[in-house]
């Protein structure tokens, strides 16, 4: 029970699913950010503080008893269960996750426990929503690559088989010229997309009827109502 990671035939080390992994990480990340931004919103720290304690326990159970029993991990691992396991090496995850627990930790003492808040508490919390949005989005663990650095080439079964340092990528992988240059025309048009929103608006767009409607006058919302139809 008390063990990280799977026998599974084949395989000469303990392994874990990298797809209830990947499912896993965008569970947390959704509610991680969904509470950091509340409280940045509403000055309500009440959310945020749950979602500390919850990543902690979460955890600690990945840890120090077994992965299976992990409730973003369960989760995880029920909603891809249809899908072909993904076979990763458990050592480098549980660097990963040791890293998270640290993590999770000082964030429990300062910032649960003692209230403390100020830019550390933002620094770390803005780490783990960073390692959890690399994990889910682009499959890449940023924990791994920190176990990389201790030991050299011993990782093995590495997420995409990047741990292979032989391999050569295929065609389909490639980035050409044309492509960067679809993407800088694209990120140019957004950068000049305001300026030509406001143009429009200035010069372009029909003159806005700002009469205010007699059921604002009889609630006494003149004020209001030009504010929400940008008529001040």
């Amino acid at each position: 029970m008390f063990v990280i990671g799977e026998k599974v035939e084949g395989y000469e080390v303990e392994v874990l699913n990298e797809r209830e992994i990947r499912a896993s990480a965008g569970i947390l990340f959704l509610f991680g950010i969904i509470s950091f931004m509340f409280a940045i919103l509403t000055s309500n720290f009440a959310i945020a503080k749950i979602m500390v304690v919850a990543f902690m326990v979460d955890f600690i159970i990945r840890l120090l008893i077994n992965p299976k029993y992990a409730p973003s991990l369960v989760i995880g691992r029920w909603i891809v269960n249809n899908q072909t396991p993904e076979y990763v090496g458990a050592v480098q995850k549980r660097w990963s996750w040791w890293v998270g627990l640290v993590l999770a930790l000082i964030m429990f003492y300062s910032f649960v426990l003692n209230d403390i808040r100020g830019p550390i508490n933002i620094l770390i919390c803005g780490s783990c929503l960073i390692f959890l949005f690399f994990e889910a989005v682009f499959g890449i663990c940023l924990g791994c690559k920190l176990y990389d650095l201790f030991h050299k080439k011993s990782a093995q079964y590495c997420a995409g088989d990047v741990c292979n340092v032989d391999k050569k990528r295929e065609d389909i992988q490639k980035t050409n010229i044309t492509q960067w240059l679809s993407v800088i025309i694209f990120i140019s048009f957004l950068y000049f997309l305001p300026s030509v929103i406001n143009y429009y608006q200035s010069n372009l767009a029909p003159e806005k009827d700002c009469t205010v409607p007699q059921f604002a006058i009889d609630m006494g919302h003149e004020e209001v109502w030009k504010e929400h139809n940008n008529c001040l």
